[in-house]
């Protein structure tokens, strides 16, 4: 190259008033990295020849690339002046607004371009790139598309293609595109930064790290690359190692509001929470309106006890990446600071099962406060829940009443309430079981000859939380005496645990006769003790006062507090935590020991 710019000096050197010399010189020179050298050429080139639209036009690339958008912009505009019909000038122009942010404006002209050119690969790439940041992923999916028939080996628009698909929730897609990048161009580092984000999403934590290594073995310094690294270690159960990813993105990048965040959330997996309070300090220091990271400090603060400050954080879940309890009626949100006396109160349901067992105690609170109550909640608690208050009218998750004055979600109840630990409204009993379902679930147990104990080591694998709260079926092996009756209380088994569960023939096993929660609560009910992690099973047993040892990992849920072995929610509850990460194995023994009291 450095030839050519010399051949081309020389020529210049025997006629300088060739424009097109000097237009060959500047892209020459900008392929050199020397751009205000190639912006001194065009120039001249057009000084030469004021109608030149094509040096124009490669006059505003230089000048992108000096960061200097606005005077790019108008270099476009002359180009197209010139020669309205320039399809590369329009599609350059569309590059230029979408950095000026006007988005709209840059459709419009990768548009253009298009339609000058339709087998203009690149400009349909561009489209697919705005679209992208317009938050129109499946048009921008078929824009990515057709450059890519136009193109078979457009190796940026296959990885492109990919964010887009992540976008529309289609992981594993995503996958495809970004092998496919990777197969093209093997040393394509955002591919496999993008890779190992895909993999995330598709539970694969394992395969994620990976990919987000390779990445980081092609670009040592990258910042974004470490930050996903440690949420893929996080995803395997090692807090640790993900902490140190985290400080090494953050040494790299010193304003990476998420990297704090992430550390924050690593920090109190270790049980670390003043440090992790401080790093979420920090990503909101670098990122005032950073929802995630309020919502998070929250967590970490309720966990502490800390009431007062993590119930006001806590309505932060509301603007976060991944919204919770976004529910937009007319009527105005009830967060306790008006009096509702004789006013209609709707409370409707968020988050899972055991969260609205938790709080649906609140709705007699409001009650007590003179308000007609209305409440939503799913049809597996519709029934149970009848019980909680005769005056109160409970409809379906999909219901809105017809008339009401307030509204407000579950999980703002506390704050409204100004809720304390001292304040925790913690009936011993606030559900019951049907006694109907009671006697029929007893006819169908075995005479009661020793004591009856029920277990759950399992939930849901959508919980955030399952890998360090669920426990396999095998590990329950040690604490199932033969000197008591063993009922399983979970309704759903995984796959792997099934076998286990047949042979350990002796827990008795009703599935899908559990057709809902009054079903459960009537087969609690008939247990002396129940034992299980934390699961909505938990907070039934403790809503219907029933003894329940609640299996906790190193770093539990924030409701259970730290190190006390009581629940200010839950009288009936004994909590039995792991005393180090990761360790089911000590709380297996001091169940086994403590079961000596219950069954000799």
């Amino acid at each position: 190259m450095e030839r050519g710019v010399e051949l081309i000096r020389k020529a210049i050197g025997l006629n300088a008033n060739v424009a097109a010399a000097h237009n060959n010189l500047g892209k020459a020179l900008l392929d050199l990295k020397r751009p205000e050298e190639a912006l001194a050429s065009y120039d001249t080139a057009i000084a030469l020849k004021p109608d030149f639209a094509m040096a124009y036009c490669h006059r505003g690339n230089v000048l992108i690339n000096l960061k200097r958008s606005q005077e790019a912009l108008a270099s476009y505009d002359r180009a197209i002046a010139l020669k309205p019909d320039y399809a590369m000038a329009h599609n350059n122009r569309g590059n230029v607004l979408h950095r000026l942010n006007r988005p709209a404006d840059a459709l419009a002209s990768c548009d253009r371009a298009i339609a000058l050119k339709p087998d203009y690969a690149m400009a349909h790439f561009n489209r697919g790139n705005i679209l992208q940041d317009l938050k129109r992923p499946a048009d921008a999916l078929a824009s990515y598309d057709r450059a890519i028939v136009l193109k078979p080996g457009y190796v940026v628009a296959h990885n492109n293609r990919g964010s887009a698909l992540l976008d529309l929730k289609r992981p594993a897609d995503a996958l495809a595109s970004y092998d496919r990048a990777i197969a093209l161009k093997p040393d394509y580092v955002e591919a496999y930064y993008n890779r190992g984000n895909a993999l995330s999403d598709l539970k694969r934590p394992a395969d994620a790290l990976a990919s987000l290594d390779q990445a980081i073995a092609l670009r040592p310094d990258f910042a974004e690359a470490y930050n996903n690294r440690g949420n893929a270690l996080l995803g395997l159960g090692r807090p640790a190692d993900a902490l140190a990813s985290f400080n090494r993105a953050i040494a790299l990048k010193p304003d990476h509001a998420e990297a704090y965040n992430n550390r924050g959330k690593a920090l109190l997996d270790l049980k670390r929470p003043a440090e992790a309070l401080a790093s979420y300090d920090k990503a909101i220091t670098l990122k005032a309106d950073y929802a995630d990271a309020y919502w998070n400090q929250s967590i970490c603060l309720l966990l502490m006890g800390r009431f007062e400050q993590g119930w006001r954080q806590y309505e932060w879940r509301k603007k976060c990446n991944n919204p919770i309890a976004i529910c937009n009626y007319p009527q105005p949100l009830w967060l306790g600071e008006q009096n509702i006396a004789g006013k209609t109160l709707f409370i409707w349901g968020e988050q899972g099962l055991g969260d609205k067992i938790q709080f649906c105690r609140y709705a007699k609170l409001v009650e007590a406060r003179g308000a007609k109550v209305i409440l939503s909640v799913p049809q597996s608690l519709l029934k149970l829940l009848k019980q909680l208050s005769p005056t109160i009218e409970l409809i379906g998750p999909d219901e809105v009443p017809n008339d009401f004055d307030y509204h407000c979600p579950m999980l703002s109840l506390p704050l409204a309430f100004g809720t304390t630990l001292e304040t925790i409204p913690a009936q011993q009993q606030y559900l019951k079981a049907d006694e109907e379902l009671r006697l029929a679930w007893a006819a169908r147990l075995p005479p009661k000859t020793k004591p009856r104990i029920g277990v759950v080591w399992s939930g849901g694998t959508a919980n955030t939380n399952d890998q360090y709260r669920s426990i396999e079926l095998e590990q329950l092996f040690p604490i199932l005496s033969p000197d008591a009756d063993w009922v399983c209380l979970q309704k759903e088994v995984r796959e792997k645990d099934l076998a286990a569960l047949r042979q350990r023939g002796r827990i008795a096993f009703f599935g899908d006769e559990l057709r809902d929660f009054s079903d459960t609560a009537a087969l609690l009910d008939l247990m002396d003790l129940v034992i299980t992690v934390d699961t909505s099973v938990t907070h039934l047993a403790g809503a219907m006062g029933k003894p329940v040892w609640i299996l906790l990992p190193y770093s539990p849920d924030w409701r259970w507090l730290l190190d006390r072995d009581d629940s200010p929610w839950y009288p009936s509850a004994r909590l039995l935590r792991q005393q180090q990460f990761g360790n089911w194995a000590g709380v297996i023994d001091q169940v086994k020991d403590e079961l000596r009291s219950v069954i000799g």
